[in-house]
């Protein structure tokens, strides 16, 4: 079904982030599964994909591989390098391949109020709160969801083709995360740029703009990509878009049901009344997008951890003359302190700020 972050026809998916939790020694408990059990999926779930790879360059040799493959992670190394030169932190990622056999890396669980978007979160040492749980065990994410339904909340189950370890493992590129058809180069390299600026920074407990900040780069630098590599006419290219635009249809559809039940929820009206009108603008929107699974606040609420800020974003990057080493740079003068609370909702206090002194402080 559509995502409210990245999909394209199929589930590009959010980008969930399984942190390394074996090295983390207290964790609070998580509801629908105990501590010890989440951290065993997570650990021999990472440990299987790690035993799982390839350097590319031997994938690439082989004979056996698919042209078509071949072609595809033989970019991979040139987008590395693309996204270094216009400000990414250089990082040993993506210099293995891993077969996974399934379509999906990961599945994904996140939950929100069913009158309201707060989110339930999770906290963690290192990378603070976050706003959903990953699973390589679909069976432990469905359990998961269950429990948090049986305690009220409205919950989202989706798969994601890809994942960042922030820095703990050299993550490798995963046959989840090649496309079918001709957009397969740009959400290639969408997904590892996306990823690099992961690397290059990260805000603990501010997944709302370390997720939008990514997207934003991802998107902006892999269509920059294949005009340099092919050509701004190549049928990649087009591809890319294309896809690029069908979710932006969809998000645009997603967003208009969020702001309905977001003026919903703040009215006056009794409870039962609210829970009987929500029904009926998410089944309208579930029937609008050829929804798969079920639309809930948790699915539309991802809204606000993937695609907040763009505007904001785009104002900065035009302070930066299109620069973006320069952009980059500028935020990366961002830290836990530039935000007023954990998940901090509202990016234009925190961007505002950069784009006004037109980012003098980052040129380079």
């Amino acid at each position: 079904m559509p995502s409210t972050s990245r999909q394209r026809g199929h589930f590009h998916g959010v980008l969930a982030r399984i942190v390394a939790l074996l090295t983390v020694a207290a964790l609070p408990a998580l509801t629908g599964c105990s501590t010890a059990g989440y951290l065993a999926q997570a650990g021999f779930g990472q440990l299987d994909l790690l035993e799982a790879r390839r350097d590319i360059d031997d994938v690439v040799q082989d004979r056996r591989t698919a042209p078509r493959l071949k072609k595809l992670l033989g970019r991979v190394d040139e987008i590395k390098r693309f996204g270094e030169r216009h400000g990414l932190t250089p990082t040993s990622n993506y210099g293995t391949y891993a077969d996974l056999g399934r379509p999906v890396a990961v599945w994904v669980v996140n939950a929100a109020e069913p009158l309201g978007f707060r989110n339930r979160t999770w906290s963690f040492p290192i990378v603070g709160s976050v706003p959903y749980l990953g699973f390589f065990d679909r069976d432990d994410a469905r359990d998961l969801a269950l429990s948090l339904r049986g305690a009220g909340w409205d919950v989202d189950l989706r798969g994601a083709s890809a994942y960042s370890t922030l820095g703990w493992f050299a993550d490798p590129v995963l046959s989840s995360m090649i496309a079918d058809g001709d957009e397969a180069l740009g959400e290639l390299a969408d997904v590892v740029l996306h990823e690099s600026f992961h690397a290059t920074l990260y805000v603990k407990g501010q997944s709302l703009f370390d997720e939008s900040a990514a997207d934003f780069v991802g998107d902006h630098l892999a269509e920059a990509y294949l005009d340099e590599a092919l050509g701004s006419t190549s049928p990649e290219k087009r591809a890319f878009l294309a896809a690029q635009d069908d979710q932006a249809a969809r998000g645009k559809k997603m967003r208009a049901a969020y702001v309905r039940l977001e003026a919903l929820y703040a009215g006056k009206l009794p409870r039962a009344e609210k829970l009987a009108e929500k029904a009926t603008i998410l089944a309208a929107l579930a029937r609008d997008v050829r929804a798969r699974r079920p639309i809930t606040n948790a699915t539309l609420g991802q809204f606000d951890t993937y695609d907040a800020g763009r505007d904001e974003l785009a104002a900065l990057l035009a302070a930066c003359g299109g620069s973006f080493p320069r952009f980059v740079g500028a935020l990366r003068g961002l830290g836990p302190a530039s935000f007023r609370e954990p998940q901090q909702r509202d990016l234009g206090a925190v961007l505002a700020p950069l784009t006004r002194a037109g980012c003098l402080a980052a040129k380079r």
